[in-house]
C-alpha cells in the first residue's frame, strides 16, 4: 500500500476535518476500555501497562482490540529502560578481547527500541506533535441539553 496511512475518523473530527474530505462513518469504534494486560509482561513493561493504559483510557482512546498493540509498545520501552541501565553500567564503548574498542552492543538496542517506542506513542497520541493536531473540548453540559431537545445544528443564543 502506498502513501500515508489513513487518519482515523475519530482523530479528524477532533482536528475539525482540515482536508474537508467526507468521512468514514461506517470506521468501526469500539468502547473505550482498559485491556487485560497480557500474563507475559513483567517488571518495567508491566509498569508501563499500568501507567499508560490508564492515561489512555481518560482519553477515551483505547480499547480492548488495542491489547496487541499496547503489549509491543510497553515491551520496546522495558528493552529501552533495560539497554538505559547496561549502559549506564557498562559504558557506551566497550573493550574486545583483543583490546579494541568498539560500540556496546546495547547501544542498539537501546537505538532500535526507541524507535519503536516512538512509533507507537504517535499511534496513540502520546506525542507532543501527535497530540497537537488533536482538539479535545470538555461536554458543555448546556450544548448537550440544546443538542438532545432541539438537534445538533440548532444553537439557542442568549
Amino acid at each position: 500500500m502506498r502513501g500515508r496511512k489513513p487518519k482515523p475518523t475519530g482523530i479528524k473530527e477532533l482536528e475539525g476535518n482540515p482536508g474537508k474530505r467526507a468521512l468514514n462513518k461506517k470506521e468501526p469504534k469500539p468502547d473505550s476500555a482498559i485491556p487485560v494486560c497480557p500474563e507475559h509482561l513483567e517488571g518495567e513493561a508491566r509498569k508501563e501497562w499500568k501507567r499508560v493504559t490508564e492515561l489512555l483510557h481518560k482519553l477515551g482512546i483505547i480499547s480492548e482490540v488495542d491489547r496487541a498493540a499496547l503489549a509491543i509498545y510497553c515491551t520496546a520501552y522495558a528493552d529501552y529502560v533495560q539497554a538505559c541501565k547496561k549502559i549506564k553500567k557498562e559504558g557506551a564503548v566497550i573493550i574486545t578481547e583483543k583490546g579494541n574498542l568498539v560500540q556496546n552492543p546495547w547501544m542498539q538496542i537501546k537505538k532500535r527500541s526507541m524507535d519503536q517506542v516512538q512509533k507507537f506513542c504517535a499511534e496513540f497520541g502520546m506525542t507532543p506533535s501527535s497530540r497537537s493536531r488533536i482538539k479535545v473540548d470538555g461536554a458543555d453540559p448546556e450544548e448537550e441539553l440544546e443538542k438532545m431537545l432541539f438537534g445538533s445544528g440548532v444553537r439557542v443564543k442568549e
